[in-house]
């Protein structure tokens, strides 16, 4: 299987922990005589947009349509606004490729402690719809500078793109064995957006008899995760509400270094991109010292989106030795070992397991 992977460290720590995540999926190919990665690199970055004035360039996204899936870092720059980064070059690429699904496990990791200091294990996953809700450019602002300045921004929320979220929700606790399958809500307050969502997820739900709905109020389904982490199992909620939850949920778990996510086009008809949920920590960039665990663990959800779930399984075994081992960690693990040194242990892991399950 020769898949084409178009890679965009981006900016800052991104390029760190993007170089050890393609070093593993090299080990990869020398490992599994079936398995073959053709690499890209792109340098579309803060960098790029202060030498060109734009983040990528014009056919960006023709070239990158060509491609089987795209690696992603991280961006941000203190040099360049975020609302650029952001809309020049993630969003774009997010909703010209219909990726329309945000998948971001939330899992308690063997050798690391939760902050909650629970010994119930925690581990679902976080389907936020990605191509509409709060995040749509649709609105503005009118009397700039004013007093009487007005601003406007609309959630779009329609009846397709939400039955689409929920439907990959319910599908995804169908085919992994769960249970239930939880709706992130504000239907009281917000009463049409959110109640059109409440329409098309319970209209979705009614198609899956076996599977419970359970649906709560943001606010107190924010609470929840911290009280009792351990009753979910798949959470569907809006662009903004799945953003917001998926940090919380990282951080019931260890922290954002550890958290993956990908962003899916389910359909197939365009590349999906996976990327790290933290961002580019300007504070640490250049030291050697990010943790590349989110990194590697999205590539392993690339490796399940393209057909290797064997695969992805084995590095998240991987990832899991060697923390429980405890001898390789990152700083924001309690250790000082550098990314490398991650990275290469993780490497070594993977290469024992394939080496013995061979």
């Amino acid at each position: 299987m020769t898949k084409r992977i178009a890679v965009l460290p981006g900016d800052g720590v991104g390029i760190e922990v993007v170089d050890e995540a393609v070093k593993l999926l090299n080990l990869l190919n020398e490992l599994d005589p079936e398995l073959k990665f053709e690499f890209d690199h792109f340098d579309w970055s803060s960098e790029y947009y202060l030498k060109h004035g734009k983040m990528m360039p014009d056919n960006a996204l023709d070239v990158l349509k060509e491609y089987d899936a795209i690696l992603f870092g991280a961006i941000g720059d203190k040099r360049v606004p975020d609302d650029v980064t952001v809309w020049e070059l993630i969003m774009p690429i997010r909703k010209n490729f219909n990726q329309y699904i945000n998948l971001r496990p939330v899992k308690l990791l063997k050798g690391v402690a939760s902050p909650l200091a629970r010994d119930a294990p925690i581990d679902f996953v976080i389907v936020r719809e990605n191509a509409e809700g709060e995040y749509s450019n649709s609105g503005g602002r009118l009397y700039p500078s004013t007093e009487e300045e007005i601003a406007i921004q609309n959630t779009v929320i329609t009846r397709k793109g939400t039955g689409k979220a929920a439907k990959f929700a319910f599908d995804y606790a169908a085919k992994y064995g769960k249970k239930s399958v939880t709706s992130a809500t504000k239907s009281n307050a917000i009463i049409h957006s959110m109640k059109l969502w409440d329409d098309a997820v319970n209209e979705v739900a009614a198609q899956y008899p076996s599977i419970e709905l359970d649906s709560y109020y943001i606010d107190a389904l924010a609470a929840y995760f911290v009280s009792r982490p351990h009753d979910f199992e798949v959470v569907v909620a809006s662009n903004l509400f799945g953003d917001i939850l998926s940090d919380l949920g990282s951080a019931v778990v260890g922290g954002l270094g550890l958290s993956p996510s990908a962003n899916l086009n389910p359909d197939g008809e365009f590349p999906s991109m996976f990327e790290p949920v933290h961002g580019s920590a300007p504070d640490i960039a250049g030291q050697g010292i990010a943790n590349p665990i989110a990194q590697i663990w999205s590539a392993a959800l690339m490796l399940n989106h393209l057909g290797r779930e064997d695969l992805g399984e084995v590095v998240v075994a991987a990832i899991e030795d060697v923390l429980t081992k405890g001898e390789v960690r990152t700083p924001d693990l309690g250790g000082q070992s550098t990314t490398s040194e991650m990275g290469s242990a993780i490497r070594e892991a993977v290469q024992k397991q394939l080496v013995k399950e061979g």
